[in-house]
């Protein structure tokens, strides 16, 4: 079947190392692909590269931290490719340090990005799911919402509380087939990680029990897969994809 005429994905946070695998393996897969941006140099860049490389797709601005901002990119993106179908929440930002030196707005921008920002998407878009009875929100959270970090306790808190977002929405929506599910990555191979030294880029490989990083492709495989239609049994899971970093 051919999907791309029927399904329509928003991945937030495309232009990241995630976001640019999960657009290429939905578009290779069939769907209409769509993402969003907040830094216009960094956009324009970015779809003129994924152009010349045979994905043309469309990027939105739209600040997914702001409910306003948010909602006027929705409706942009509504006006040209009608509906939504599928939304992946993957827009992420990190302002680590511990607690007694956390400065408030760092804990407030984390939160703001990587929280609220599942409710804005999540809450623009839900009531045309149920209309048309179809919908998968795909929310990308972290390891490190799972078992927590030294120095992440806004980041953990956030991502945490993504997977508390998707169970109680999953138990919302069911009866209207849509589903709602978590991917939690561990340490994967984007150009951000391995940009790090590479003593500590070893002390983080030794810490994964298959001795690797996780590579963007594999996320983007089990994004593609929750995706599908063939996955409306599955909802309110918390995927780990972590090489047995974290197992419980």
């Amino acid at each position: 079947m051919n999907v791309s005429k029927k399904k329509t994905v928003l991945v937030t946070g495309a232009t990241g190392g995630l976001g640019t695998a999960m657009c290429k393996k939905l578009f290779d897969d069939g769907y209409t692909v769509v993402g969003n941006y907040h830094t216009k140099e960094k956009a324009e860049k970015w779809m003129t590269e994924m152009k010349n490389n045979g994905y043309p797709i469309e990027l939105f601005h739209g600040d997914v931290s702001d409910f306003e901002s948010t909602g006027k990119m929705i409706h942009a993106i509504e006006a040209k490719y009608n509906h939504i179908d599928i939304l992946v929440n993957n827009a992420g930002i990190t302002r680590d340090g511990r607690l007694i030196n956390m400065k408030p707005e760092d804990w407030h921008a984390v939160i703001n990005t990587n929280l609220n920002s599942v409710f804005n998407c999540a809450k623009h878009v839900i009531q045309g799911m149920i209309d048309r009875n179809f919908g998968r929100i795909i929310n990308i959270s972290s390891v490190n919402g799972q078992r927590g970090q030294f120095g992440q306790t806004n980041y953990s808190a956030a991502k945490a509380g993504m997977h508390g977002f998707t169970k109680s929405l999953a138990m919302e929506v069911a009866k209207y087939g849509i589903t709602v599910n978590t991917i939690s990555p561990g340490y994967i191979g984007t150009d951000m990680v391995m940009a790090v030294p590479e003593k500590v880029l070893t002390q983080i490989v030794a810490q994964v029990p298959m001795g690797r990083l996780g590579g963007t492709h594999e996320v983007a495989h089990l994004v593609s897969f929750l995706a599908s239609e063939e996955t409306s049994f599955i909802t309110g899971a918390n995927y780990s994809i972590n090489g047995g970093q974290h197992v419980y």
